[in-house]
């Protein structure tokens, strides 16, 4: 079991900057991948970004392509997503997720453990 707590939401204008931080303490040894997801009011959650632990191999939606980045730290237990260039768009809750499975896909019913999520608002 695996434990995941998000900081760094806030609100920020169109063209600025936030990073997310995801935190992940219990059983982290067995985490295949970490990723970021976000839902807007009435909508399903979609993937942002997600990193396999450990390596530099990471995945992003089209939306956020050039404009956000996954990284984890040394422990590779603790994942951001530094995001740039927002728009309103960009204004959901953001989730971190992990999974311990043997495939890493964007796809929300795959993944095990989430976070609370932070809420990112971006005002034009």
């Amino acid at each position: 079991q695996v434990q995941l707590v998000e900081s760094g939401g806030g609100s920020v204008q169109t063209g600025g900057s936030m990073r997310l931080s995801c935190a992940a303490s219990g059983d982290t040894s067995q985490m295949r991948c970490m990723a970021w997801f976000r839902q807007r009011p009435g909508q399903e959650r979609e993937v942002v970004a997600y990193v396999f632990v450990g390596t530099t191999s990471t995945g992003y939606a089209d939306t956020v392509k050039g404009r956000f980045t996954i990284s984890q730290d040394g422990s590779k237990y603790t994942a951001y997503l530094q995001m740039s260039s927002l728009n309103p768009n960009d204004t959901a809750m953001y989730y971190c997720a992990a999974n311990f499975r043997s495939w890493c896909r964007p796809v929300a019913g795959e993944w095990d453990s989430w976070g609370p999520g932070t809420q990112v608002s971006v005002s034009s």
